[in-house]
């Protein structure tokens, strides 16, 4: 296996500094990751109100999702995301000023994550067509895919949830602070980055016409994604994947301290486990994609998506329950590593940012029914419940994976101005 500084040379200059941005940003995330539940923890025991700081950053997903696409197939994609992340880093440091400075609320958290989260959508949507503008080979797409995966997991979860914890018991505005520079550094990283990242989309309107173009952009991506099988289907077990997972996370901080007995760094260990395997994952996915095809794999990825929530959901100890979200690490960064690296494949430059971000209104838009379903099942039928129901709908998008039809069918929709029907047209 290469080292990672040889496979990011081999990516190109710009790819390394994308690669150090999102490393970078992912250290901060992952402290405010920390943060805010155990923030929302201190101030309540309703596991309710403590879903609703995750159900708040997963609701923009829904609102702006499918304006961040049109934009990002508008505009200088670069622009936006040094844009973003600038003032990103001005709402964390105004939140870590706000909690340095007395108690917080749970509306304050709510508030604070719903507006990094419009940030993080406008981002997702320009970040979409970023790989491909810069890795030209789509050989080398996974092995990009990855290294961005792996990069940001390794800062976002294995580094970032002890060391957010250590400084949470110092200072609980300490953690945000830090997501507050590090979005400032992911900005100057950016800004400085070289290329064209326009998608040039032909006649793009503009004046009083540019609302109304605005609709069109949008109901052309949306449309594309509707009319073509595979990326179809994907979405849709995209949806329930992020369902279960956001249910989950929504109740971990209180799952991990009232039925496994872990104190907040405990709780950092754990969260860190799912990096361990989420970077095992990340390594073995090109090399699973080459021997078994990508259908197989996604196959497998979910059903040992089931198979480890049940696990840890079922777990009898903190060590178990922390192999068993090791192993759904793994396997959510093999899904997610093989699903984005074929939605770069399938579709066309100047529709990626409105097709992503079509995909993303179900995925997140699920991730946000997750969270609030996640919060009500424990209230009712207690903390293990998001984790033994989430299973058995993995189980249920297994089922319905195995029975499609297409092998890996790399098939495009039926000729359309917005959907071309063969890669030579691509």
């Amino acid at each position: 296996m290469k080292p990672l500084g040889a496979g990011l040379a081999s990516l190109g200059t710009g790819f390394g500094l994308i690669w150090t941005a999102v490393t970078v940003s992912g250290l901060g995330d992952g402290m405010r990751f920390i943060a805010l539940p155990l923030l929302a923890a201190e101030v309540t025991d309703d596991p309710r109100q403590v879903a609703a700081v995750t159900l708040a950053e997963q609701l923009p997903w829904l609102l702006v999702g499918l304006i961040a696409g049109a934009l990002a197939d508008r505009l200088d994609r670069r622009r936006v995301l040094w844009t973003v992340d600038f003032a990103r880093s001005l709402v964390a440091g105004a939140l870590a000023a706000s909690i340095a400075s007395g108690r917080p609320s749970v509306p304050l958290l709510a508030a604070a994550g719903f507006l990094l989260c419009c940030g993080q959508t406008l981002y997702t949507g320009a970040w979409s067509a970023v790989v491909p503008a810069i890795v030209a080979e789509p050989e080398a797409r996974i092995r990009a895919n990855a290294a961005l995966q792996s990069g940001a997991l390794v800062t976002a979860t294995l580094l970032a949830p002890p060391l957010g914890a250590l400084l949470f018991a110092i200072a609980p505005a300490l953690p945000i602070g830090v997501d507050a520079v590090s979005f400032a550094v992911a900005a100057a990283l950016v800004f400085v980055l070289r290329g064209d990242f326009s998608a040039r989309i032909p006649d793009a309107p503009g004046g009083p016409g540019a609302v109304r173009g605005l609709r069109r952009d949008v109901a052309e991506g949306v449309g594309w994604l509707r009319r073509h099988p595979v990326l179809r289907r994907l979405c849709l077990v995209a949806g329930a994947t992020n369902l279960v997972t956001t249910g989950m996370i929504a109740v971990l901080v209180l799952y991990a301290r009232d039925v496994l007995g872990l104190d907040g760094l405990g709780y950092g260990l754990l969260i860190a486990a799912f990096s361990v395997g989420g970077v095992s994952g990340a390594a073995v996915a090109p090399r699973l994609v080459r021997r078994l095809g990508t259908r197989r794999v996604l196959l497998s990825a979910v059903i040992g998506s089931a198979v480890t929530a049940a696990g840890a959901g079922a777990a009898p100890a903190a060590l178990v329950a922390g192999c068993c979200v090791a192993g759904y690490g793994a396997m959510s960064l093999i899904w997610e590593i093989t699903a984005v690296t074929l939605r770069q494949q399938l579709v066309p430059a100047e529709l990626l940012g409105r097709v992503s971000m079509s995909y993303q209104l179900v995925s997140n838009g699920a991730g946000a029914l997750g969270a609030a379903m996640g919060g009500v099942l424990a209230q009712l039928a207690g903390l293990r419940a998001p984790f033994l129901a989430g299973a058995a709908v993995l189980a249920f998008a297994a089922l319905a994976t195995a029975r499609a039809r297409e092998p890996t069918a790399l098939r495009q929709p039926r000729t359309t101005d917005a959907a071309p029907s063969s890669p030579a047209e691509r």
